[in-house]
């Protein structure tokens, strides 16, 4: 088969397409003959070393999404031929023609349900699943959400309005178009200098960003606002201090790590493939990048010159 490779931490250039030898499952896992492969952020921290320890030679990519052509010992044979998708968790592997799984991770997918929808949903909607738990937004709420034509801020979008919210949306050039098309009640060119004059009232920001961009949307809550926290996009997590909470009696919650956790990653994916599958949520999808132009998909990422999920397609 061919695969992404990789021999070193560094740079987009260093991911490598090259032909490696099949991979057999072991017992309790199958084989999936990759149709989509879901490209997240946190894989390019992880190609650059700011992501833990990595093995190498690996092969990076995290969600999958095909049909099981090979089944490992203990594995029931109703699963041979199914459309899945699985997120493979820290095993990497995903950029390939051919991935290995747990069945504990398979999600079996409707004829229904493209395989980009699908890899865009499994990790990147259960994240978006754990933020909406802690954000707890209602009809009464006026959303901000950063970074808006993302693949999370567009099902945070298409969310706030399914709960019959009032929302605004951040982005930039022709992607403010696209915000719009996915339902806001305005989008806002983040890189406008002075983008958040005027804006007050929020009752609820979505952030993912950090930066400035995270403390300027700080500054348009109203009494009582909240403020949830997912990332830092831009490098840095937003300056919080605690006299800006107490001037306006706000809060800012961190919806990652234990609060994510709570429930469980496979409640939130069951919650996101369901959703997915009854159009609640609807995922944006770049189009798709051929598996040999993984470094280009990474360089477009990091350089935020894509809307929507990422995917590769081998």
């Amino acid at each position: 088969m061919f695969a992404i490779r990789q021999y070193e931490f560094g740079p987009a250039e260093n991911l490598r397409f090259e032909e490696v030898p099949d991979p057999e499952p072991a017992a309790g896992q199958v084989r999936v003959t990759v149709a989509a492969a879901g490209v997240h952020l946190v894989d390019t921290t992880i190609r650059k070393g700011a992501f833990g320890p990595v093995e190498f030679p690996m092969t990076p990519g995290r969600e999958v999404a095909g049909v099981v052509t090979a089944l490992g010992a203990d594995v029931t044979p109703d699963w041979l031929g199914r459309r899945v998708v699985a997120h493979l968790g820290t095993a990497n592997g995903g950029y390939a023609e051919l991935a290995v799984a747990n069945v504990g991770a398979l999600h079996a997918l409707p004829d229904s349900v493209s395989f980009e929808a699908a890899v865009a949903m499994i990790g990147t909607g259960r994240t978006v699943v754990g933020v909406l738990d802690a954000a707890k937004l209602t009809e009464d709420d006026v959303v901000l959400v950063l970074s808006a034509a993302g693949g999370m801020g567009t099902l945070f979008v298409q969310e706030a309005r399914n709960v019959g919210a009032r929302v605004i949306g951040l982005a930039s050039g022709d992607k403010l178009d696209l915000v719009m098309d996915n339902g806001a009640d305005a989008a806002i060119d983040y890189t406008r200098p002075g983008w958040s004059d005027g804006l007050k009232d929020m009752t609820v920001v979505l952030d993912g960003v950090g930066g400035d961009a995270g403390a300027q949307a700080l500054k348009t809550l109203g009494p009582g606002g909240r403020q949830i926290i997912y990332g830092w996009a831009s490098g840095s997590s937003t300056p919080i201090s605690t006299e800006a909470l107490f001037a306006n009696s706000l809060t800012a919650t961190v919806a990652l790590g234990p609060n994510l956790m709570r429930r469980g990653l496979r409640a939130l994916e069951d919650e996101s493939m369901a959703g997915l599958a009854s159009g609640r949520f609807v995922p944006s999808v770049h189009p798709p990048f051929a598996l040999e132009d993984a470094a280009r998909a990474h360089e477009a990422l990091e350089s935020r010159a894509t809307a929507g999920k990422v995917v590769l397609r081998p």
